[in-house]
């Protein structure tokens, strides 16, 4: 298909779907506590998403049978919303996609249930900058893999590791465009950076081995070691000049 330059008018609709999705964030950390369920964590999220004329762009998508992805302790991604309750000491990764006037914004956050151990705050937080690393990279004129590369760069000081077979993505009128965006250091430089590109970049560390499994559900990715992993992406805007967050 290759990477698809948005207009300002597309841009306009983008920021909105990003703003549902940050709103779902903020209103999901309100009630995530031990003893919820994910499923009441996805029907809230769903009904939220529902009630802003937009829809939840991971129901249905290739089967998926949820609204979000709920991924916890050492799940990674694509985690299916359930009866299990959480419990002290859990962290839960959730995935949030909002489809709004037929573009989509793509956001996740790993959240705390309870007191957590340190080494699984060091995770999120750990996490979470390294996104911060990468995008510093995201400029018009800069090359891909200058995201890429400074997320591992940023991970690697701590010890953790970078998930490798999963990665971030172009994202508009589809969920998933080109380009494909790597964590990991890269040898290729890949494309160049344009103003109007609209990435979803997101990190998936592992306190553990980067090596993973597949549930039998065919969906849930978790860790092959059983030890935590931690997510956090944000739609992004390359701009003329610094990026434009629209998740946040």
């Amino acid at each position: 298909m290759g990477i698809v330059i948005k207009t300002d008018s597309q841009i306009s609709i983008m920021r909105k779907a990003g703003r549902i999705c940050a709103d779902v964030h903020e209103l999901l950390a309100k009630y995530i506590r031990p003893g919820i369920t994910t499923n009441e964590l996805n029907r809230i999220a769903e009904d939220y998403i529902r009630s802003n004329d937009a829809s939840p762009s991971f129901l249905g998508y290739r089967g998926f049978p949820a609204a979000v992805c709920t991924s916890i302790n050492e799940e990674v991604i694509h985690g299916i919303p359930s009866e299990r309750k959480l419990k002290s000491g859990d962290i839960v990764s959730i995935d949030v996609g909002v489809c709004y006037k037929r573009f989509h914004g793509d956001a996740a956050r790993t959240h705390t249930v309870g007191k957590i151990s340190d080494i699984h705050k060091k995770l999120i937080e750990v996490t979470q900058n390294s996104f911060f690393e990468g995008i510093s990279h995201a400029k018009s004129g800069n090359r891909l893999h200058e995201i890429s590369n400074a997320i591992q760069n940023y991970v690697d000081a701590f010890g953790f590791s970078v998930v490798r077979e999963w990665c971030g993505h172009g994202i508009g009128q589809q969920l998933h465009e080109d380009p494909q965006v790597p964590h990991t250091r890269q040898e290729k430089r890949g494309p160049k950076l344009e103003a109007g590109m609209t990435l979803a970049i997101e990190p998936m560390i592992n306190v553990g081995s980067h090596v993973l499994n597949i549930k039998s559900d065919t969906w849930t990715v978790f860790t092959r070691d059983g030890k935590y992993s931690a997510h956090y992406e944000n739609t992004v805007l390359i701009t003329d000049g610094e990026p434009e967050i629209l998740t946040l």
